[in-house]
């Protein structure tokens, strides 16, 4: 029986994941570049960032410093002005915290994840979230996924991932532990065929926990 579950954050707890290319794509237009939304999400999948578009063509990288602090700003406004909660999220980890330690392993920067839970409830299920200051190498490398099993004290049999995003996935598979991909609108075209499970919403946790 599974006892812990390490939730991403991004699309998985909060829908924020359209506006962080949303602000990307805001900051490279003003530059004078458009941002591919396929080949954003196939870069992001490998681990190379909102930036490898633009960088194969040529931007340099003060005027990337400058739309780096760009995106940054809008992210945030984003995060404040748009409706980012996924229905049912709160009340599926409410049932589940009677059951399952839960804790969240995110790239999210500790700002923006701030910004995120300045006036929502979603920590008070949590034991901890790992953010993106926390660890050195980002997903897909499955150091995240690790630290939080340490973090735990917890065996990879006894944990269950929860992801949205292809290079979630990936880390979590390099991690060797179990990953149930949750649907979401905005990566739903990803590769998922590693996923141990699929999923449409959270409220499915119970079943794939066995927590009858």
């Amino acid at each position: 029986m599974r006892k812990y579950v390490l939730f991403d954050h991004d699309g998985v707890l909060v829908d924020t994941e359209l506006w962080y290319f949303r602000s990307a794509e805001r900051a490279l237009a003003e530059a004078g570049f458009t941002l591919d939304k396929d080949q954003y999400l196939r870069d992001m999948a490998r681990g190379a960032g909102s930036w490898a578009q633009a960088k194969a063509a040529g931007i340099d990288d003060r005027t990337l410093s400058r739309v780096r602090e760009a995106r940054n700003g809008y992210y945030q406004e984003y995060l404040r002005t748009e409706a980012i909660e996924i229905d049912g999220v709160e009340d599926t980890l409410a049932e589940l915290s009677a059951y399952v330690r839960m804790a969240i392993v995110t790239t999210a920067k500790r700002a923006d994840f701030h910004v995120i839970h300045e006036k929502r409830q979603i920590m008070q299920f949590m034991e901890f979230a790992i953010v993106r200051e926390d660890y050195e190498l980002a997903k897909p490398h499955p150091g995240p996924y690790l630290a939080g099993l340490k973090r735990f004290g917890a065996a990879r049999e006894e944990t269950l991932v929860v992801e949205d995003s292809a290079r979630g996935l990936a880390a979590a598979v390099a991690a060797r532990i179990d990953c149930a991909v949750v649907h979401n609108e905005f990566t739903k075209n990803s590769d998922f065929s590693l996923a141990r499970y699929r999923i449409d919403s959270l409220s499915e946790l119970k079943g794939i926990l066995e927590l009858s």
